[in-house]
């Protein structure tokens, strides 16, 4: 199954619930780039066969998401002895590989009273795991439209809710130090590609980074520092990271210290003094 008819699928099953749902992962990089300010870019995107979809513990999901998604041709697939079983939803068969998943923040010791892991949670039917840091990629979502002006075959434009850029950027620092080598270097890669997109807004970003994002994560234990740290740490040198993460694509060819200072010089304009970024 094409991997637009399959996203399309999935848009129209979660219609009811685009209030509360925001994309967050690879599919949300890609619609980053149908919003109007993004730059246009002369190369793909990175490619992702799945979507995950997050919402705040608390939101008001009324209905059944899992009838929703069976109604459209998704296939409930649950794995693991959690309470309830941790479940992805698949569309098509494996080649086409295309699956939702649902994610909900985590809180406190990432275990019940009970003493079991306090890895999922029913809602709407569905069962969505608990992970820790996705907190900062509910602040301030984007409203994009998606439809059939992007080759998206719906039968008319959507707007839908997908996690802030700049707090996608954010979270791949909280989450560094529990990623893979390969994984990590994926991360740098779709941070360089969104700041790539969104070069012209630095000056909106570093305004967001201390008026809004900045604030949520001194709220979860002073993880501001912790983030500026870690992005100082990841753009300081050529290291073996960002060696592999310009090797991932195969539309283009990526030179490692254009990569590195990209990002680098990027990241100092938006942390640095609202008073003193420059236009």
């Amino acid at each position: 199954m094409n991997d637009l008819v399959a996203f399309a699928t999935l848009v129209q099953a979660l219609d009811p619930w685009r209030a509360h749902l925001i994309f967050i992962g690879g599919w949300a990089h890609r619609v980053h780039r149908l919003d109007p300010r993004a730059n246009l870019l002369d190369y793909q995107a990175v490619f992702t066969k799945d979507s995950d979809l997050a919402f705040a513990n608390q939101a008001p999901l009324e209905g059944d998401i899992r009838a929703a998604l069976i109604g459209r041709g998704f296939k409930e697939e649950l794995a693991g002895e959690f309470r309830p079983p941790a479940a992805h939803y698949a569309l098509g068969d494996k080649a086409s590989g295309f699956y939702a998943e649902f994610l909900t923040p985590l809180a406190g010791s990432g275990y019940k009273r009970s003493g079991e892991p306090d890895a999922t949670m029913a809602a709407a039917g569905i069962s969505a795991q608990k992970i820790r840091h996705l907190d900062i990629l509910l602040v301030d979502p984007w409203v994009i439209a998606v439809g059939p002006d992007h080759a998206i075959p719906l039968p008319a434009s959507v707007d839908i809710r997908v996690v802030n850029p700049l707090c996608f950027m954010v979270q791949k620092f909280l989450i560094q130090k529990d990623r893979s080598a390969g994984k990590r270097a994926q991360d740098l890669l779709y941070i360089h590609d969104t700041l790539q997109a969104f070069a012209n807004l630095l000056p909106e970003f570093n305004a967001s980074w201390h008026r809004t994002v900045k604030p949520q994560l001194e709220q979860y234990g002073g993880h501001a520092k912790l983030v500026q740290r870690a992005a100082d740490e990841a753009f300081a040198m050529i290291d073996d990271t960002i060696r592999t993460a310009v090797r991932i694509p195969q539309d283009r060819s990526i030179d490692p210290e254009e990569f590195r200072l990209t990002c680098q010089i990027s990241f100092e304009r938006i942390f640095e003094s609202p008073l003193r970024c420059r236009p």
